[in-house]
């Protein structure tokens, strides 16, 4: 028996049609291709989304540490400008008490 060969449009399109109908079965007979055919697209397609999630979650996590990192740094200028400014009055109004 020779062994065919598939386009990735042909497997994306029975990918869909089997997350579509939920029975591969019916998909498999329909298109005349083995089950574990199809299984095994199913877990490439799978392990290759998983990737590309990760790479999503990684790349976001970046993000946030950068944006977290940048506010810090904002939080501590502006401390730093409320102790000046602290001290400047302590120093043109002496009697008044400040925290």
């Amino acid at each position: 028996m020779k062994k065919r060969t598939y386009t990735q449009e042909f497997k994306e399109q029975v990918i869909k049609e089997v997350n579509t109908v939920k029975d591969i079965a019916v998909v498999s007979r329909k298109h005349e291709v083995a089950r574990p055919t199809f299984s095994s697209w199913m877990k490439k397609q799978n392990s290759s989304m998983a990737l590309i999630e990760e790479k999503e979650v990684t790349k976001e996590l970046k993000d946030k540490e950068q944006e977290n990192d940048h506010l810090k740094k904002l939080l501590g200028e502006k401390d730093l400008e409320i102790a000046i400014l602290r001290d400047l009055l302590k120093k043109v109004n002496p009697q008044l008490k400040i925290k």
